[in-house]
């Protein structure tokens, strides 16, 4: 076939396809842009995000967790507005795609009726903060420093470096206790000693150690006293308050400074025993 009859042939083929070509063209641009679309979303929600981290970063009044929950919230925003552009691109009406997402709401509300609630709970955690990132608390049953809280759950890391998530339903519809909330906590202590033991001087001892102790606070005011007879010991109840830093090291020193001190002074530390009586020729025994 000459060259000139193959070219009327091609300009023939086009003309006769040229609308399934310009459909194609038209599907070609518009994959590409709601990919650019999609990419640039995704690339402005992670600087909104970051944006949001380091201004709570560097405002002193910024709660952390309020800043982590706004920073998801406007990344999640970002998106959302970037696929209802690509929608549009596919020729998707935002009123069309309104009532679809209203519809499928409903549906997926009914359905996830569990997982909106974790979500309701988050946002109640974050607006009214009982608890705050970096604080420890017992939640859900669960004890650990909190280190996130997300729109679903709350991440928890227990004293042994273990990771605990928990639903946001969980913890708010539950007692939550935080040890973190006040700056000074009280420790408690209970000590026994033996009933032959000189009382005044145990007294006196146990105030020699709670004042030389810079770590227990003046206000308020320390306790020391007799506050039961058990079974095998008389037993003191200290309660000395403190920072909340200070709480753990100063109950494990107070503990081993009243065994040395004791010790020192000659005053016994009881522990449970049994005495055997015989009565006519029975052994009854008695703690």
């Amino acid at each position: 076939m000459p060259m000139e009859e193959q070219f009327e042939a091609a300009l023939e083929f086009f003309d006769d396809n040229r609308e399934t070509f310009l459909i194609v063209q038209g599907l070609v641009v518009n994959i590409f842009a709601a990919l650019v679309i999609f990419i640039v979303g995704l690339v402005v929600s992670g600087w909104v995000k970051r944006r949001i981290l380091r201004l709570g970063a560097r405002t002193r009044h910024f709660d952390p967790t309020l800043a982590n929950f706004l920073a998801n919230v406007a990344r999640y925003a970002v998106l959302a507005l970037a696929l209802i552009f690509v929608l549009s691109r596919f020729g998707i009406e935002t009123t069309s795609l309104a009532a679809l997402i209203g519809a499928a709401g409903l549906a997926i509300g009914l359905a996830l009726q569990g997982t909106l609630s974790h979500l309701a709970s988050g946002v109640m955690l974050v607006a009214f903060r009982p608890i705050q990132i970096g604080q420890f608390v017992e939640a859900a049953g669960q004890s650990g420093t909190v280190s996130n809280i997300s729109l679903f759950t709350t991440e928890l890391t227990t004293v042994d470096n273990v990771q605990l998530i928990l639903p946001n339903g969980e913890v708010w519809g539950n007692v939550i206790k935080n040890y973190s909330a006040h700056p000074t906590r009280r420790c408690d202590l209970v000590v026994g000693v033996s009933y032959d033991a000189d009382l005044k001087r145990a007294e006196t001892i146990l105030w020699e150690l709670i004042r030389a102790d810079a770590r227990v606070l003046a206000e308020p005011e320390p306790f020391c006293k007799v506050t039961n007879l058990g079974d095998s010991s008389v037993d003191f109840t200290l309660r000395l308050w403190c920072s909340a830093d200070d709480l753990w090291g100063l109950k494990f020193d107070m503990t081993r400074a009243i065994k040395d001190a004791f010790d020192a002074n000659g005053i016994g530390i009881p522990f449970p025993t049994r005495t055997l009586v015989v009565e006519k020729g029975q052994a009854v025994g008695a703690d």
